[in-house]
Order: C-alpha cells, then structure tokens, then sequence
C-alpha cells in the first residue's frame, strides 16, 4: 500500500541477516585451477587414448531449435549395425551407446554412420599386453609408428571430428525461376472440388442406387 500523505514511515526490515544469505565466490581462482589440474591428470592417466568418448550428431528437440545440430548421448544400435562395430565392443575403443536411441530419418543414420568409419578409419588400438597382438590391434608398425609421434597423438575429438551448425548465409539459398515447376491452374477451386468429392461419395452412391431401382421398377 503506498504512502499518500505525511504519514508514519512503514516498518521495513532493512535489519535481516543478509550475510547468511550471501554466496560470495572468493575461491574462484582457485577452483579454475583444481579444474585445470585435474584435466591435466585425467589426460596422462587415460594416454594415449583421448580424454573424451565420440558421440553422435543429434537434431535439438522442439521447433525453435530443430535447426541445430549438437552432441548427443550415444550412437544407437542401428548405427554401430551398419558401421559394422559390435555393440559390446564400441564402449571399449572409446565409442558412447545409447541403445534406447531411435533413428528418424535416414539422413541422420547416414551421417552418424559415416562419422563412425571416419573414427574407425583414424582408430589406432594398442594390445593390452606387449608383443601379444589381438585380431582386432593394430598392426605393428602403425602401433611403433604411432609411439614414434607421440606428440601428434590426439587428445581431443572434438578438434578432429567436430560438430559444426552451417552459418546463415550457407543455410539460405536464392531459386531461380527455372527450378520451380509449374503449378496447376485454379489450384484453390481443384482443392475444394477434390474435398466435395470426397465428402459427397455415400450421398452420391446412394442418389445413384436409388436412380437404378426406380429405373428398374418403372421398366417392370
């Protein structure tokens, strides 16, 4: 209620314990570099393989944001399908499953697919132990080639197999006139003929039936 005259001032509480209910982030700094550093120890400890897991190419949900592409959660089984990859193997060579994920269209599949060979192609799997290589390791000299440039190993998947949105400019095109079709004439009057059409056929049978049974009956 607001104060109108010369009147008493309203008891405000200006006197509450505000400090208790502030969160000051002083330790800022500091947090930045416990992250830092555990970044760093998270890469020598999984070396030489990459810190993070290769995860599909996901539309956003919702029609604002459907433009968009971003990582998802995992590939589905329909995609490892088609690459070729089991789906027991893919979590131990750095690929994230989600088998609860559906495909819904085709061109997603085929992308996802592609990005899987494209991992599977630069993939350079090291043996457990040394001298006893598997069927699924790498050759020898791709696992010595690889020790060799050590320093070229990559630590990050997102700088080789990144997920990119086009820009604006990519995404609208001009069409000439030549590329579209031509139309058909009355487009508005054949779209409301089809539609009575369709909405008379019992009317129009059963007017017909009956036409035939009096044509019938008057021939008698």
């Amino acid at each position: 209620m607001t104060i109108k005259h010369n009147q008493q001032i309203q008891h405000n509480h200006f006197r509450k314990d505000w400090q208790r209910r502030v969160r000051c982030h002083f330790d800022q700094p500091g947090r930045k570099l416990r992250r830092r550093n555990a970044r760093h120890a998270k890469a020598v400890a999984v070396a030489p393989r990459p810190v993070d897991k290769l995860r599909p190419i996901v539309r956003c949900p919702g029609i604002k944001y459907n433009r968009r592409v971003r990582a998802g959660r995992g590939f589905s089984l329909a995609e490892l399908k088609e690459a070729g990859i089991p789906r027991k193997l893919a979590p131990t060579i750095g690929i994230s499953v989600d088998p609860r994920r559906a495909n819904l269209s085709a061109e997603g599949l085929a992308s996802n697919v592609e990005r899987l060979k494209a991992y599977r192609a630069r993939l350079i799997l090291f043996p457990r132990k040394s001298g006893q290589h598997k069927t699924l390791d790498s050759s020898k000299e791709e696992v010595e080639a690889a020790e060799e440039e050590h320093g070229k190993i990559i630590k990050n998947l997102g700088k080789v197999l990144p997920i990119e949105n086009i820009s604006k400019e990519e995404a609208v095109g001009e069409i000439e006139r030549s590329e579209i079709g031509e139309g058909t004439e009355a487009a508005y009057a054949t779209l409301r003929k089809a539609r009575t059409d369709a909405r008379l056929v019992g009317v129009r049978e059963k007017r017909a039936k009956a036409k035939a049974e009096d044509a019938q009956a008057a021939k008698k």
